[in-house]
C-alpha cells in the first residue's frame, strides 16, 4: 500500500504553520531594532542640537589680492594662466619698459657728469689753495724784505745829504773842490733813488700779497660751486630713483608662494594706472569665515575649537579654532542702510563675523576660497 504522498503533505502543512508565527516574530524583531536605532539617532541629533551650535552661513576664504599696474604702458609678456600655482617672485605680467629704461640710463649719465665736475672741482680747489699759498708766501716774504731795505735806503739818503751839505760848505770857504760836490751830489741822487725804488719794492709787495689773498678768495667761489652740486646731485639722484621705481612697476612678480585665480588682461592690451591685471590668493592663508547669530556669539570666543566639514568632501572632518570676532554686525557694512522712518519694525536676529583657523592647516590646494562649509562648537558659555 503507497501511503508517500499524503504524508509529504502532511509535513508541508505542519511546516507552514510553524514558519508563520516565526517569519511574523522575526518582522517584530526588525521593526523593533529599526524603532530602537531611530530613536537612538533621534535622541543624539536632540542631544546634539541642545549642545552644540551649527553654522551654515560659512565658506573657505584666503587672502584674496588684485593686482593693478600703477603705471600704464603695453602688456609685453604674461607668462602664467588661471590656476597656475607659482612661488614668490615668480613673473606675472611684464609692462613695456623701453622709455622707463631709456630715461633711467639718462639720470644715470647725468649723475656721472655731475660727479665728474665735482671730481674737477675739487681738484681744482686744490690746485688754487696750493698756488694762492705759494703766491701769499712769497709776496709775505718780498714785502718783509722790501720793508727791510727802505730804512736802509734812507739812511744812505740822510747820509748823502750830509755830505752833500758839508762838501758845499767847503766850496764856500774855499776848501772843496767842485768835483767833490759833484761826486756827492751823484750819491746823494742815488740814494734818493734807492729810496724811492724800495717805496716801490713796497707797493709792489703789497699788490702781490693782494693778488694771493685775492686769489685765496677764488676758493670761496670754489667752494660754493660744490655747494651748488649737492642739491642738484641729491635732485638728480630722486629723478633716477622714481624713474627706477617706474621701471620697477612695470615687472609684477607674485608677492607669495600663491595660486593664480584669474586674468582680466590678454598680451598685447593697453593697461592704464590703478588698472587691474590679476587676481592672486596665498594657500597659506586659507581660514573660514562665518557669520554667528547674535544669540550664539557667547559660544564663539578667540579660542574656541570647531569642527568643520567641508561640502565637497563628505565625512571629512577638519579641526579649528576661532581666531577672532569681528566687533559689528554685517548690517553695519551694508552699502544700502535700511533706516526705519515710518515707525513700524520688525526685530531681526543680526549676525557677527568670525574668522576660524585650521589647526592643523590642510594640505596646499585642498581647500579652496568660496567652498561652503559646517562649523559646529560646542554650546559652552
Amino acid at each position: 500500500m503507497d501511503i508517500g504522498p499524503p504524508r509529504r503533505a502532511a509535513v508541508a502543512r505542519w511546516d507552514r504553520l510553524l514558519g508563520q508565527p516565526l517569519r511574523r516574530r522575526l518582522r517584530l524583531v526588525v521593526m523593533a531594532l529599526a524603532l530602537i536605532a531611530a530613536l537612538g539617532f533621534s535622541l543624539r541629533w536632540l542631544y546634539w542640537q541642545f549642545t552644540h551650535v551649527v553654522l551654515d552661513d560659512a565658506r573657505v576664504t584666503s587672502d584674496m589680492i588684485t593686482l593693478a599696474s600703477r603705471v600704464p604702458g603695453w602688456v609685453k609678456d604674461l607668462p602664467v594662466t588661471a590656476g597656475d600655482r607659482l612661488p614668490q617672485g615668480a613673473l606675472l605680467v611684464q609692462v613695456d619698459a623701453r622709455e622707463s629704461a631709456l630715461a633711467v640710463q639718462e639720470l644715470e649719465a647725468r649723475l656721472a657728469g655731475l660727479a665728474a665736475r665735482r671730481a674737477e672741482l675739487e681738484a681744482q680747489r686744490v690746485l688754487v689753495d696750493q698756488q694762492s699759498s705759494s703766491q701769499y708766501a712769497a709776496a709775505v716774504a718780498r714785502l718783509d724784505s722790501a720793508r727791510a731795505a727802505l730804512p736802509a735806503a734812507e739812511a744812505d739818503r740822510r747820509f748823502a745829504e750830509a755830505e752833500h751839505g758839508r762838501a758845499g760848505q767847503l766850496i764856500g770857504s774855499g776848501a772843496g773842490t767842485r768835483q767833490r760836490l759833484e761826486q756827492v751830489r751823484a750819491l746823494m741822487d742815488g740814494a734818493r733813488q734807492k729810496v724811492i725804488v724800495a717805496a716801490a719794492e713796497i707797493r709792489n709787495a703789497e699788490a702781490l700779497l693782494a693778488t694771493a689773498l685775492a686769489a685765496r678768495e677764488q676758493l670761496n667761489v670754489l667752494d660754493r660751486q660744490l655747494e651748488s652740486i649737492g642739491p642738484q646731485l641729491r635732485e638728480l639722484t630722486a629723478t633716477r630713483d622714481r624713474a627706477a621705481l617706474d621701471l620697477a612697476d612695470r615687472t609684477i612678480r607674485m608677492p607669495f608662494d600663491g595660486v593664480v585665480d584669474r586674468i582680466y588682461i590678454d598680451p598685447g592690451e593697453y593697461v592704464l594706472a590703478a588698472q587691474r591685471i590679476i587676481l592672486v590668493h596665498n594657500q597659506a592663508a586659507i581660514r573660514v569665515e562665518a557669520n554667528v547669530k547674535e544669540t550664539d556669539i557667547r559660544f564663539f570666543r578667540p579660542g574656541t575649537p570647531v569642527r568643520v566639514t567641508v561640502d565637497a568632501y563628505p565625512g571629512q572632518v577638519f579641526q579649528g579654532e576661532v581666531d577672532r570676532v569681528v566687533e559689528a554686525a554685517t548690517s553695519e557694512f551694508a552699502l544700502l542702510p535700511s533706516p526705519n522712518p515710518s515707525g513700524n519694525f520688525t526685530k531681526i536676529t543680526q549676525r557677527l563675523p568670525i574668522r576660524v583657523q585650521f589647526r592643523p592647516a590642510p594640505p596646499p590646494g585642498l581647500l579652496r576660497p568660496g567652498m561652503m562649509v559646517q562649523v559646529e562648537a560646542e554650546a559652552r558659555e
